[in-house]
């Protein structure tokens, strides 16, 4: 285990090349083809929808194929995406208000999705490891678009940036309320799957209502873990990747033996038998401990530390695996920062146990009811978002599969990502990115390293 890579001003990669000097080329509007009948009109968005009008952003490289020049990766993207958006009627429309319910809507219009094609000065191999969060890959995806009112805004934007090598990277910028990661890995096979002219992977099921809230709202649990607002006070975008220029960064690497250790510590302990001893779990209740003991200037031992994770509620509510929208919720786990320094390792993988389980089909329904009779959105201290286990870059593509996949990160202090490293390239199997002002990233780092001991 080792800290691979630290705050710009402290790099340990000098090859990184912050400005990627990419030159866009042609952007184009792309429609479903000419002839097919696509969903019109308004579609429902669940509560767990209202809230995600936000990007997400995620580049995909790939390297140079002799077979499949970018121009032809470019052609095929294009079509693939023509074709994508019968099933994906809605990624052709736009997000909307509903003046009378006041709710967020796709409006299936068939506006289009946008294609963007460019270029960079550099090859693949120039521009450094590809793990390391590189402030350049923004130049990779193009946002939609700030100037445009809501409701002209594309939903669903790919660009292709072809590199001097021959390699290239695909960017795809999509609204949240879209897709979850999920859904986002289903709608990338089926585009790989109608690149390669073949059929869908899987037919996505698009009836978010299937989500909806009861009539009427039956809250039956206390929720902690979201936050209450005055309905008058209106909630700005979530701005989840925010930049915050002032905190420094470092990505903490895992390999497969710290995984087994942080196990096998949580077996050994004195404590709680109720501990689902999984990979996730203990690599979560491991930042958690640290990022708990490393918050503020001073240490409180009364402070109460909520972490919040995400569980998919698919299978707990009898969803389609392939339901297309957001069906992922925020569990929670809190306990004073006293206990989280003093308790056995068992007990917060315990917490993060129970975080899980109580996520009920009961517990999920209730929550989708409070969205229905509240204002708000979930809250802790921070939130551990996992690309760990997705799966983008197992996609297989005419091309072959990316070389690696990772979404555009900024430095956010409230948010701390995992994510998979390059397969084959080195020992790592979980990457943790931190990102604190500096007195808390060194605190953060001493524990990091003494509770893996």
């Amino acid at each position: 285990m080792g800290t691979l890579y630290q705050s710009p001003t402290k790099s340990t990669s000098p090859n990184i090349i912050q400005d990627l000097k990419v030159t866009i080329h042609d952007t184009t509007t792309i429609f479903p083809p000419k002839g097919t009948e696509t969903e019109t009109g308004p579609m429902f968005l669940s509560n767990i929808d209202q809230v995600l009008n936000f990007n997400v952003e995620t580049v995909h490289f790939f390297v140079a194929n002799p077979q499949f020049p970018p121009s032809l990766v470019a052609e095929k993207l294009k079509s693939a995406l023509s074709k994508a958006l019968v099933p994906y009627s809605f990624l052709a429309g736009r997000l909307r208000l509903n003046p009378e319910s006041k709710r967020f809507e796709f409006d299936c219009n068939g506006a289009g999705a946008r294609f963007v094609e460019g270029s960079s000065e550099f090859e693949l191999a120039e521009i450094g490891n590809l793990v390391y969060p590189n402030p350049g890959f923004k130049q990779l995806v193009v946002k939609s678009y700030d100037d445009l009112d809501i409701a002209d805004k594309p939903l669903c934007i790919l660009q292709l940036t072809s590199f001097k090598c021959g390699g290239f990277a695909i960017g795809v910028a999509t609204n949240h309320a879209t897709f979850d990661g999920l859904s986002f890995k289903t709608f990338l096979e089926n585009l790989a799957s109608l690149a390669a002219d073949k059929p869908l992977a899987t037919i996505p099921c698009n009836d978010r209502r299937l989500l909806a809230a009861r009539s009427p709202p039956d809250v039956q649990f206390d929720h902690p873990e979201l936050l209450k607002i005055p309905k008058e006070i209106d909630i700005p975008n979530p701005t989840v990747f925010d930049c915050q220029d002032e905190l420094d960064f470092k990505i903490f690497g895992l390999t497969s033996k710290d995984i087994a250790h942080l196990k096998q510590k949580a077996k050994d302990e004195t404590g709680s038998t109720r501990a689902k001893i999984t990979g996730f779990n203990v690599v979560t209740a491991h930042v958690w401990r640290c990022k708990a003991l490393s918050s503020g200037a001073d240490y409180d031992p009364d402070r109460v530390s909520t972490v919040l994770y995400a569980v998919d509620v698919r299978s707990r509510l009898n969803l389609p695996r392939s339901f297309a929208g957001n069906a992922v919720l925020s569990a929670y786990a809190s306990a004073p920062c006293k206990a989280i320094e003093e308790s056995p390792f068992s007990k917060l993988v315990e917490l993060m146990t129970e975080g899980v389980s109580r996520m009920t089909a009961e517990y999920a329904r209730s929550v989708i009811d409070w969205g229905e009779v509240n204002k708000g959105f979930p809250f802790g201290e921070f939130l551990i978002s996992s690309w760990w286990r997705l799966g983008f870059a197992d996609v297989e593509y005419p091309w072959g599969k990316p070389r690696y996949c990772c979404p555009v990160v900024y430095r956010r202090k409230d948010i701390i990502l995992l994510f998979p490293d390059i397969a084959g390239e080195t020992e790592n199997e979980v990457n943790v990115l931190v990102a604190l002002p500096s007195n808390e990233m060194e605190k953060f780092e001493a524990l990091f390293h003494k509770f893996l001991a």
